[in-house]
């Protein structure tokens, strides 16, 4: 599949850390370590509906706990000592929110994705296979709930972000759920509170 200009306008930058603004931040495609945008592209590419951020957290879990409050739309990535990386998610749409306690059983670099039967039930439309990349619904990574069908994963629609629209699954801009992935290992815990 070519990596064309208008395929890469939905990906956001790979190597951002917290503090560094959007405006200062260039976005390289993590596998081809080339620019993904022209300098206007890029500052309007990386523009986050929620951004990223160290909050207080006063939960009871492990440093490197996941925690996803689905009413607040809202993923916690705990630090300890009362913190939290909090970044913006997208959840699942009403008859598809779901909550519990699971680990991350793997995680992919641009994942391919394969729609699970019962969504296809639901829109046969869709492809069996998409080949992981820009255009793919899974992002730029994925990381895997349990046993489960859900996933936390990047978005080539940035823009539902902060709502409530997925078949279940916990979405996040590519710029953040990179992020994410260089720091949750698998084997960490997921809590998914409603």
């Amino acid at each position: 599949m070519g990596r064309t200009h208008a395929a890469l306008s939905g990906l956001a930058c790979a190597f951002a850390v917290l503090a560094t603004p959007a405006y200062a931040i260039t976005a390289i495609d993590p596998l081809t370590r080339q620019p993904l945008y022209s300098t206007d592209e890029s500052l309007e590419a990386q523009a986050a509906p929620v951004p990223r951020q160290v909050v207080s957290f006063n939960g009871r879990y492990a440093p490197g706990t996941i925690v996803v409050s689905t009413s607040e739309r809202r993923l916690y990535y705990v630090l300890g000592n009362g913190q939290a990386i909090q970044y913006g998610v997208g959840v699942g749409r009403p008859g598809f929110t779901w909550s519990g306690s699971h680990s991350i059983t793997m995680k992919r670099e641009w994942p391919d994705w394969r729609p699970p039967a019962a969504m296809l039930k639901r829109r046969p439309d869709l492809p069996r296979y998409m080949e992981g990349g820009p255009d793919n619904p899974l992002g730029a990574r994925a990381l895997y709930i349990g046993s489960t069908i859900y996933r936390i994963h990047g978005s080539n629609e940035p823009e539902t972000i902060g709502e409530a629209v997925s078949s279940g699954c916990i979405r996040m801009t590519n710029e953040d759920v990179i992020d994410l992935y260089n720091r949750a290992k698998v084997g960490s815990r997921v809590i998914v509170q409603r």
